[in-house]
């Protein structure tokens, strides 16, 4: 006798689910109203997963990770003949950090999306509008910038196929700019779609809104010209300058005084080039995490 495949309605698709839950599903339920901005930042990152189920995943990680390193810890611990006890709140503790640590990775995702569809906007939208004045319709234009222009086209292809499938083309632009973590992407899809609902000229209501962003762009990277100067200066100061006539002044001083107590050897110049090496990677993390990524 054949057998019949087992359906599954939508109704009993809960149903299941509850089933299947355990013990971490339940804990991560309790979490979850915790954080309740959680699912508009898998939104905007574009995770592709539930917030229960990136929960599930964040609690499963963080005691992964807090049991290995704590293992690891007592090992050192146990070579460096430190007491055992204090791998306990170590445990804990790495439970806490690691925890904030996994959390905090749609956050990262939205500030990274964000900087890769600002960084092509402007180029992508010229496209559109010089698509625009050639006599091209809206439709037609976005499916040429649909392609070429990295995570813009990504955005603008969701919008092809939306209206492909048959949304209304403002619905669309509204659908995909709700998702979008790029506020110049927003003002973009929302001008488009009043333009479209009022009637008005489309490329002159693109235009506009081209300008404005250009402009933005513009004194965005003046601003970080002007802020990094004074780091440019502390970095002379505290990553070159200081490092160096401290050492320097640290062996004349200690060489009179230290009467044999102090003593400036190779581990303690090694763990100085390292305070070094970490102050310098700090500051260029600093000037390079703030710079603005733009395409001009």
């Amino acid at each position: 006798m054949q057998k019949t495949k087992q359906v599954v309605t939508p109704v009993a698709l809960p149903v299941r689910e509850q089933a299947q839950r355990g013990p971490l599903r339940s804990f991560s339920e309790y979490v979850l109203p915790y954080f309740p901005a959680l699912r508009k930042q898998l939104l905007l990152a574009d995770v592709r997963t539930s917030p229960e189920a990136f929960m599930d995943k964040v609690l499963l990680f963080t005691i992964c990770t807090a049991i290995v390193l704590t293992v690891l810890a007592a090992a050192i611990f146990r070579y460096a003949l430190v007491d055992m006890i204090f791998a306990v709140p170590l445990f804990f503790v790495l439970l806490f950090v690691g925890f904030f640590y996994f959390m905090a990775y749609p956050t990262v995702m939205v500030i990274r999306r964000r900087k890769m569809i600002d960084y092509e906007l402007v180029f992508a939208v010229r496209h559109l509008l010089i698509g625009l004045r050639a006599g091209m319709p809206l439709f037609d234009a976005m499916v040429g910038v649909s392609r070429g222009y990295g995570e813009v086209s990504k955005e603008f292809n969701r919008i092809v196929e939306k209206v492909t499938l048959g949304t209304p083309m403002s619905q669309a632009m509204r659908e995909v700019a709700q998702s979008n973590p790029s506020s110049s992407f927003q003002r973009v899809m929302t001008q488009l779609a009043n333009t479209i609902g009022s009637g008005a000229d489309v490329a002159d209501s693109l235009e506009v809104v081209l300008n404005q962003i250009f402009k933005e762009q513009v004194l965005e990277l003046k601003a970080y010209g002007q802020k990094l100067n004074p780091l440019i200066m502390f970095y002379m100061i505290f990553g070159i300058i200081f490092p160096s006539l401290g050492l320097a002044f640290a062996i004349i001083v200690f060489s009179f005084i230290g009467s044999g107590r102090f003593e400036i050897n190779a581990p303690v110049l090694l763990l100085f080039l390292v305070m070094v090496g970490v102050i310098q990677f700090m500051f260029l993390s600093m000037a390079e995490t703030s710079r603005p990524r733009y395409a001009f």
